[in-house]
């Protein structure tokens, strides 16, 4: 067997990945030949002496290079979920081989003068509206990627590309190496006041695993949040969030602050070479939000409505700590703690008490149950195809007609080679060619607590949100249902795609949803309603921190893409804390620093797009309200909502899209409402 298998269509069940017999070693071969095949289709698209056709030319490009694209996903997901030195070396090698291939295609000047006269005479086309919208968006892909650019412009922006793809690996090598590289020994059991018992017993597992006496914790969110949240020892606590807040930022081997102000200034230089004033407003141009100036009004708005509250809420807290424990100043590593206790006190409701209702097996059962419920999806617990790790499942879903419509695989718990948070992501997307419906793979992964001897899985209120926000984008993802692969499932405007994500935690929190799967692992008890009402109660717990919080992300995003005078920065943290002064509540902590650590704008896709969650859940709080008129799992309502965000992936405006299926467009009052920020 060689790397050639990673270059045809694969014989397995549902074409699904054969990651068994694939080696690290084929990556490399495999990306060499698959992008010297992708580009003889593209040289067949330019020699074709035909008149440039929207078939001959936009539909052609929108198909070629498919076993590059299944190669990519496959390799990259793994780079994510279970990467080892190995395929970090192969990526480092990899990035630059892809971003040239790209620059291939956007540069070509034959290429373009076809793409661009099919553009010029689209109005005589009688196109549908996906094929118009395929044809804008292949167009702009060119124009906006330097195909009007003369030579030697060109060529900077190649070398601008291949330097940002090198970069951004290694922002997230370095936070990997970092979180890998931490351990917390814990050998005096008085230390561990505070701690639930499964946190205690995960560590105490973790340290035998290394052969080590004591209870071990590390910087993963399973381990690193509860010892934050709940832990008495002030001392400990503080230790462990500066070991988080100082990820790449001590100045040595795995420092980010370079690599965060080469990435910031090469994305302005290539902004201002395409003809754009920054780097967000290059990005910003293909959003539901326009322009910086709107977000930044949209940020500002939000913040002045969040910020009295903010302060409320952490003037109660701080007099709370001092009352409580004497503390005359609230630090960072205080913040989770006394948030937590505070919390009980009001709602009498400990995350503790919550977590035996929470058994994983039965949220994810709930998540399929209330998708069965609002969209007649069926998921089946399939052995019979190949997985990436032994701890990831593997599901079939169909529809109420016994219709194939996606594989899905889980992989839920946290290990060595795979990075922290949760994400949603593809190993193939849906399509439509040659009259053959191709049906999607899609994948979850989050960090939740393994089951230990004693105990299962059980998760925090707050992970079953994360479970069900990213089951939001796994159901966009399977109910796909466009003509073009570019098009599918979550290919929509960055500032929309959080909309199906964050519209299902709203169920988590519904008398009637909870009912299906919140039931005590060991009872078997459904959860208490007076348990659900507290839920509701505290949902709003502290929503003006939370809301600032997010805010600061978002100012900080926009501090490092829409400023004009980046190449003046020198120090990150100084930047940083100027963009934070409107949000800041905590003493600053001169040991830590965010941007050396912000996965999200510097490895993954979320540069100048940060401010989507927020403008998502403007989206999503309006969304909801529709169920909520009309009943959270009214078939009508869901139907619309499925048939005009869902399936519809990227082929029209987002917010046409959205009032196809609200009869208005959104309105802030009902996120403000939500939160308890109206007054």
């Amino acid at each position: 067997m060689s790397y050639k298998i990673l270059l045809k269509t694969f014989d397995t069940p549902y074409t699904t990945a054969p990651f068994s017999k694939i080696k690290d070693s084929y990556f490399l071969p495999a990306f060499k030949d698959a992008i010297t095949k992708a580009k003889l289709e593209i040289d067949q698209i330019i020699n074709n002496v035909e008149t440039p056709t929207f078939e001959n030319t936009i539909e052609a490009l929108d198909f070629s290079g498919e076993h590059l694209d299944r190669l990519s996903s496959i390799f990259f997901n793994l780079n994510s979920a279970e990467t080892n030195d190995t395929i970090q070396k192969t990526a480092q090698e990899v990035s630059p081989l892809l971003s040239e291939f790209s620059n291939d295609i956007t540069l070509n000047e034959d290429l373009f003068k076809r793409v661009k006269s099919v553009f010029d005479k689209r109005d005589a086309l009688q196109l549908n509206t996906e094929q118009l919208t395929l044809l804008e968006k292949k167009y702009k892909s060119f124009s906006r990627n330097g195909a009007n650019l003369e030579a030697s412009k060109k060529e900077q922006l190649r070398e601008i590309d291949k330097k940002l793809s090198k970069l951004k690996l290694k922002f997230g090598e370095n936070i990997l190496a970092e979180t890998n590289k931490f351990e917390m020994l814990v050998t005096n059991e008085n230390d561990l006041a505070g701690l639930p018992e499964g946190t205690k017993e995960a560590a105490k597992q973790l340290a035998e695993a290394k052969d080590k006496e004591g209870w071990l914790f590390t910087l993963d969110y399973p381990s690193y949040i509860p010892f934050v949240t709940y832990a008495d020892n002030r001392e400990l606590r503080q230790k462990m969030s500066l070991a988080f807040g100082s990820k790449g930022f001590k100045n040595d081997e795995l420092d980010n602050q370079d690599i965060v102000l080469d990435i910031v200034k090469l994305r302005h230089e290539r902004a201002n070479l395409l003809g754009y004033k920054t780097h967000a407003h290059f990005v910003l141009e293909e959003r539901m939000a326009e322009t910086p100036a709107k977000v930044e009004s949209f940020l500002n708005e939000l913040l002045e409505k969040a910020k009295p509250a903010a302060e409320r809420e952490f003037t109660n807290l701080q007099n709370f700590a001092k009352d409580l424990d004497g503390i005359s100043q609230l630090q960072k590593w205080d913040g989770a703690y006394y948030s937590e206790k505070l919390k009980q006190k009001l709602f009498s409701l400990d995350d503790e008490k919550l977590k035996p209702y929470f058994k994983l097996e039965n949220v994810i059962d709930g998540s399929f149950k209330i998708a069965e419920k609002l969209f007649d999806l069926q998921f089946e617990e399939i052995n019979t195809i190949d997985k990436y790790h032994q701890d990831v499942l593997t599901y079939k879903v169909t529809d109420s007609k016994g219709n194939f419509v996606s594989i899905l695989y889980a992989d839920y718990f946290p290990r060595p080679g795979k990075r922290n948070g949760a994400w949603m992501t593809v190993y193939k997307p849906q399509y439509v060619k040659n009259g053959e419906n191709s049906r999607p793979h899609i994948s979850v992964v989050c960090n939740f607590t393994k089951p230990t001897k004693t105990k299962p899985s059980l998760l925090t209120f707050n992970e079953v949100t994360t479970l069900f926000h990213e089951f939001g984008h796994a159901l966009h993802g399977m109910l796909a249902n466009t003509t073009y692969p570019s098009l599918s499932g979550t290919s929509v405007f960055w500032d929309f795609v959080e909309l199906p994500s964050q519209i299902m935690e709203n169920w988590c929190y519904e008398k009637e949803a909870l009912e299906l799967f919140a039931t005590h692992y060991e009872t078997g008890e459904v959860i208490p309603m007076d348990l659900v009402e507290k839920i509701k109660k505290s949902s709003t717990f502290h929503e003006g921190m939370q809301t600032l919080r997010q805010l600061s992300f978002g100012l900080l995003d926009m501090s490092w893409h829409a400023g004009e005078s980046l190449e003046t920065i020198d120090s990150v943290k100084t930047h940083e804390s100027k963009a934070f002064a409107s949000t800041t509540l905590y003493p600053d902590v001169s040991e830590n620093c965010m941007s050396t650590a912000f996965a999200h704008i510097f490895q993954g896709g979320y540069s100048s797009g940060y401010y989507s969650y927020k403008w998502a859940e403007v989206l999503d709080a309006d969304a909801f309200e529709f169920f909520k008129e009309k009943g959270i799992f009214n078939k009508t309502v869901a139907t619309k909502f499925k048939d005009n965000i869902l399936s519809v992936g990227g082929t029209e405006n987002p917010m046409t899209l959205y009032k196809r299926f609200r009869g208005q467009g959104p309105k802030p009052e009902a996120l403000l409402k939500r939160a308890g920020l109206l007054k």
